[in-house]
């Protein structure tokens, strides 16, 4: 199993491309699944994920062509609407087939999702909005079975807010007969992107960004070709790395305007943050100061920095809390940076870090995909080696890691 070796000590400069968003490009390319045309998409990260997902709409006879950052996908000949556990367990994103398969064929297995160990991401919400929509869903032998002639508009209330559910609900409305109102619908970038996708291919949509999305269904959707919006987790983790080592760099083919939560409170942290157009730069002084924060839905401050932010904060100066609304045992990064030094007591959902002069190099271990970004960052910055076991979660979410933190300066190699 791969391993991550980090010299800490280097400060971090230079300039990287910020890669496409994994979370944009998952239920993009499952939009294909919902007309008989080809549709090209561009900016795709090369990640697990995507290639999990890619090889599941293969099994399902989607035709799947590849080069490079562009991915065309051929849905005309699906003849097996299934997605089996074998699919899904690595991955729980495979959900995202679930709205587009039961719109287009009227019927979709769909194995209830394994995935990552960060909290019950609950699937009933996609049910219920099936249901509403006229399908007759069952979970029976751990998988969701939905049946329906043709899907009918309707007004769905998510209990909570739900990226995925919103998505695929968003996708099943699209071919559905009349129009459907999702009312506490989750308003992250990824759902915008997913929702001018869609548009572009034909669909009826406004309200994408807001609480209120309405879909008016078309009889079929067309062949289009769409970008998919940068990785603002990937932005954000390169920024508190370069943060946390006093650096100075320029992140370029990515927006500073998905991300004001965390650029907000990195300029608390004492850092000089310019949005460009189409670049972010980042000054770090030489050492930042504590901040508090929350977790909370968009437009709120992203659960996914979190980790990130209770690295910089271990050497920051000051005392920080954090809170995590979104998932629950979303800590378990803190034992490994103790493990570093780092001075971090959790009660329930809130973390008490203290900053601590330096930390010192030691072998951790990577529990899920943002918490070995956390472990980075706390590496680059303590004395000596830190190692890092059970890499393979952060190949979900980080594109060529390893060689862009070394474009930066970083001294950092993969151990095989």
């Amino acid at each position: 199993m791969d391993k991550l070796l980090i010299e800490g000590g280097a400060r971090l400069s230079g300039e990287i491309a910020i890669s496409g968003a994994k979370n944009a490009a998952l239920p993009i390319l499952c939009a294909a699944l919902l007309t008989t045309e080809p549709v090209t998409f561009t900016n795709v990260p090369r990640l697990n994920d995507i290639a999990t997902l890619l090889r599941l709409l293969e099994q399902m006879g989607v035709k799947v062509s590849r080069e490079a950052d562009v991915v065309t996908l051929d849905a005309s000949g699906v003849d097996n609407p299934v997605a089996s556990y074998e699919m899904v367990k690595t991955m729980r994103a495979s959900i995202l087939v679930l709205g587009p398969l039961v719109a287009r064929f009227g019927e979709a297995r769909v194995s209830l999702p394994g995935g990552c160990a960060i909290g019950a991401r609950p699937v009933d919400q996609h049910i219920k909005g099936l249901q509403a929509m006229g399908a007759d869903v069952k979970v029976e032998h751990g998988y969701v079975h939905a049946k329906v002639p043709k899907l009918k508009g309707a007004r769905i209330f998510t209990d909570m807010v739900t990226v995925t559910g919103t998505e695929n609900l968003m996708m099943a409305a699209c071919l559905a007969d009349g129009e459907t109102v999702i009312e506490n619908a989750a308003r992250e970038p990824e759902v915008v992107d997913l929702a001018n996708c869609l548009v572009a291919m034909g669909a009826r949509i406004s309200g994408a960004g807001g609480d209120v999305i309405r879909i008016q269904g078309v009889a079929a959707l067309h062949s289009a070709t769409h970008r998919v919006m940068p990785d603002r987790i990937e932005t954000g983790t390169y920024l508190c790395a370069a943060a946390v080592t006093g650096g100075d760099v320029r992140l370029t083919g990515t927006s500073a305007s998905y991300l004001d939560a965390v650029i907000d409170k990195l300029m608390d942290a004492g850092c000089e943050v310019i949005a460009e157009r189409d670049a972010v730069r980042l000054k770090a002084p030489a050492r930042l100061n504590a901040v508090s924060l929350r977790t909370a839905p968009y437009p709120a401050f992203p659960t996914d920095m979190q980790a990130q932010f209770m690295a910089i904060n271990a050497v920051a100066e000051g005392t920080a809390v954090i809170r995590e609304t979104i998932f629950e045992n979303r800590f378990m990064h803190a034992v490994e940076l103790q493990r570093l030094g780092a001075d971090i007591k959790i009660d329930g959902n809130t973390a008490f870090v203290k900053g601590v002069a330096r930390l010192q190099g030691a072998t951790v271990m990577a529990t899920d995909l943002r918490a070995s970004a956390s472990l980075i960052i706390a590496g680059l910055v303590a004395e000596g080696e830190t190692t890092i076991e059970r890499i393979y979660h952060l190949d979900r979410g980080y594109e060529k890691l390893e060689s862009k933190l070394a474009a930066l300066g970083a001294k950092v190699r993969r151990l095989s």
